[in-house]
Protein backbone atom coordinates (compact mmCIF):
# COMPACT_ATOMS: atom_id res chain seq x y z
CA UNK A 1 0.00 0.00 0.00
CA UNK A 2 1.03 3.63 -0.82
CA UNK A 3 1.67 6.25 1.85
CA UNK A 4 -0.90 8.33 2.56
CA UNK A 5 -0.21 11.48 3.15
CA UNK A 6 -2.54 12.89 6.04
CA UNK A 7 -4.17 16.02 6.11
CA UNK A 8 -5.63 17.09 9.74
CA UNK A 9 -9.19 18.52 10.05
CA UNK A 10 -9.32 22.12 11.10
CA UNK A 11 -10.25 22.29 15.10
CA UNK A 12 -9.69 24.77 17.65
CA UNK A 13 -9.01 22.57 20.91
CA UNK A 14 -8.98 25.62 22.91
CA UNK A 15 -12.46 26.78 22.17
CA UNK A 16 -13.35 22.97 22.77
CA UNK A 17 -11.98 23.47 26.15
CA UNK A 18 -13.00 26.41 27.75
CA UNK A 19 -16.60 25.35 26.74
CA UNK A 20 -16.46 21.47 27.97
CA UNK A 21 -15.11 23.20 31.03
CA UNK A 22 -18.22 24.58 31.89
CA UNK A 23 -19.64 21.65 32.34
CA UNK A 24 -19.77 19.82 36.22
CA UNK A 25 -16.61 18.04 36.81
CA UNK A 26 -14.88 18.01 33.76
CA UNK A 27 -11.70 20.19 34.83
CA UNK A 28 -11.11 17.60 37.50
CA UNK A 29 -11.06 14.69 35.31
CA UNK A 30 -9.32 16.52 32.71
CA UNK A 31 -6.51 16.99 35.00
CA UNK A 32 -6.47 13.41 36.62
CA UNK A 33 -5.77 12.74 32.51
CA UNK A 34 -3.04 14.96 32.03
CA UNK A 35 -0.38 12.51 31.47
CA UNK A 36 -2.46 10.72 29.08
CA UNK A 37 -3.64 13.76 27.03
CA UNK A 38 0.00 14.76 27.08
CA UNK A 39 1.10 11.42 25.46
CA UNK A 40 -1.66 11.47 22.99
CA UNK A 41 -0.77 14.55 21.91
CA UNK A 42 2.66 13.68 21.19
CA UNK A 43 1.70 10.67 19.34
CA UNK A 44 -1.15 12.67 17.06
CA UNK A 45 1.64 15.56 16.54
CA UNK A 46 4.60 13.02 14.94
CA UNK A 47 2.06 11.23 12.80
CA UNK A 48 1.40 14.53 11.66
CA UNK A 49 4.76 15.58 11.16
CA UNK A 50 5.19 12.04 9.39
CA UNK A 51 2.42 12.89 7.14
CA UNK A 52 0.98 9.46 8.04
CA UNK A 53 -2.81 8.17 8.19
CA UNK A 54 -3.95 5.74 10.86
CA UNK A 55 -4.02 3.36 8.11
CA UNK A 56 -0.40 3.59 7.20
CA UNK A 57 0.97 3.67 10.65
CA UNK A 58 -1.72 0.09 11.56
CA UNK A 59 0.16 -1.43 8.29
CA UNK A 60 3.51 -0.58 9.94
CA UNK A 61 2.75 -1.98 13.30
CA UNK A 62 1.00 -5.15 11.81
CA UNK A 63 -2.36 -3.87 13.34
CA UNK A 64 -5.45 -2.68 12.64
CA UNK A 65 -6.53 1.04 12.00
CA UNK A 66 -8.96 0.19 14.91
CA UNK A 67 -6.33 -0.72 16.97
CA UNK A 68 -4.30 2.84 16.36
CA UNK A 69 -7.25 4.54 16.41
CA UNK A 70 -7.96 2.96 20.27
CA UNK A 71 -4.30 3.88 20.82
CA UNK A 72 -4.44 7.58 19.80
CA UNK A 73 -7.20 7.78 22.76
CA UNK A 74 -6.51 9.34 25.83
CA UNK A 75 -7.97 7.62 28.74
CA UNK A 76 -9.56 5.02 26.98
CA UNK A 77 -6.84 2.49 26.66
CA UNK A 78 -3.76 2.09 28.46
CA UNK A 79 -0.86 0.84 25.68
CA UNK A 80 2.68 -0.94 26.95
CA UNK A 81 6.14 0.79 26.67
CA UNK A 82 6.65 -2.26 24.05
CA UNK A 83 3.11 -0.41 22.06
CA UNK A 84 4.77 2.87 22.28
CA UNK A 85 8.35 1.70 20.94
CA UNK A 86 6.27 0.30 18.18
CA UNK A 87 4.18 3.53 17.51
CA UNK A 88 7.25 5.59 17.75
CA UNK A 89 9.21 3.40 15.13
CA UNK A 90 6.16 3.39 12.86
CA UNK A 91 5.82 7.14 12.65
CA UNK A 92 9.94 7.82 12.74
CA UNK A 93 10.78 8.71 15.91
CA UNK A 94 12.10 6.93 19.36
CA UNK A 95 10.59 7.15 22.43
CA UNK A 96 12.18 8.13 25.18
CA UNK A 97 10.53 7.89 29.02
CA UNK A 98 11.90 9.73 32.32
CA UNK A 99 10.90 10.08 35.91
CA UNK A 100 10.66 13.30 36.73
CA UNK A 101 10.79 14.19 40.73
CA UNK A 102 7.83 15.75 42.09
CA UNK A 103 7.32 19.34 42.80
CA UNK A 104 7.06 19.80 46.93
CA UNK A 105 4.27 21.41 48.28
Amino acid sequence: MADLKYRPVPHDHEAFLAKARTRKGFSAEFESLELEYQVTRQMLKARSRAGLTQDVVAERMGTTKSAISRLESAGKHAPSLATLKRYASAVGCDLQVKLVPQKSA
